[in-house]
């Protein structure tokens, strides 16, 4: 009977000191840097995201948030390395559509995208746009399929499985050609080649093209949305431009290891959260096209299910090979 008390005793105080340690681990978080990883390369739109709001964070938190770029294998590297990672808050993982798609496109992943990882924030989404290089003659969507019936075109991407990939195979299936998909670690690398001409055409969203489109580098043909761009408000939409059904975007999420305690995860979604309510964030994003969301950290997870579906149907639909 004494055994059995001292046993009850024991476990009430280990409790107890577990719930005083995650207290204190809330109260004093953050106390150091926090690592924000980007599983893309330097230039592209997600980088260019976490950039932006990089020095707000920071402040909300009260610490310096330092981004770590680590592209390849389509964004899976960058996330096991935040899997793997101490579940303590200061490892963070900034994401886009293809991690929703990766779960579709390979064949095993090193790790589970609904339980090794969770939901921050879903911050914010755009809509793709389809742009081409200068020298390609086509000056709309119509005159560039007809293009792509006579002659080879190639399609920049930031890796397979991406949004700019799976829209790339949605204009292939919708129109009837075969475009050839060219993936690069990261949307930054495609721009760069689109712009050097060494592929002829890709979808990204305005915050990857937007000063390349003004500058000229680059010319737009159409928005893959229902409504047009704030940004660019003369681009038709794909359903204008006869092309409907042709409607991609990307949307952006912050990740942490699933481990992490909720509390911490929910200090970080209310930092994330009032960043977004800025009035000089909400004007940046609105000037680059993008909506805002911040999400709670459990639609966030609904979210990344629900798209996880989803894709899985496009990517069967399109017939795009697993790896």
């Amino acid at each position: 009977m004494n055994e059995t008390r001292s046993l009850e005793t024991f476990t009430l105080i280990a409790c107890l000191c577990v719930s005083s340690m995650a207290v204190a681990q809330t109260s004093t978080f953050p106390s150091k840097p926090i690592r924000l990883i980007m599983p893309f390369a330097p230039g592209g739109s997600a980088d260019n995201l976490g950039r932006t709001i990089q020095s707000a964070l920071g402040d909300a938190l009260g610490q310096q948030i330092i981004i770590d770029n680590r592209p390849g294998a389509s964004s899976v590297i960058g996330t096991n390395i935040t899997a793997r990672s101490n579940p303590d808050g200061y490892t963070l993982l900034l994401i886009t559509t293809t991690y929703t798609v990766n779960p579709s496109l390979m064949k095993s992943l090193p790790f589970d995208p609904v339980k090794d990882l969770a939901g921050v924030s879903l911050l914010v989404s755009q809509a793709n746009i389809l742009a081409v290089h200068p020298s390609v003659p086509a000056k709309s969507v119509k005159e560039l399929v007809e293009l792509a019936k006579t002659k080879p075109l190639s399609f920049a991407s930031g890796g397979t499985g991406s949004s700019p990939h799976l829209s790339g195979e949605l204009l292939n299936m919708v129109a009837g050609v075969r475009m050839t998909h060219v993936p690069y670690k990261g949307s930054g690398p495609g721009v760069s080649d689109l712009i050097g001409g060494h592929v002829q055409l890709m979808f990204a969203g305005p915050l990857a093209f937007e000063q390349h489109i003004k500058a000229g580098r680059l010319r737009a043909l159409a928005v893959a949305d229902k409504k047009r761009s704030n940004v660019l408000p003369d681009l038709p939409t794909m359903t204008e431009a006869g092309f409907p059904g042709v409607e991609t975007g990307t949307w952006y999420a912050l990740l942490a290891p699933a481990a992490t305690p909720r509390s911490v995860i929910n200090k970080l979604n209310k930092a994330v959260v009032s960043v977004f309510d800025q009035p000089v964030i909400k004007q940046r994003m609105a000037a680059q096209g993008v909506e805002i969301i911040g999400s709670t950290p459990k639609e966030l997870d609904q979210h990344i299910r629900a798209e996880i579906g989803k894709w899985a149907k496009l990517v069967k639909a399109a017939n795009i090979l697993s790896q």
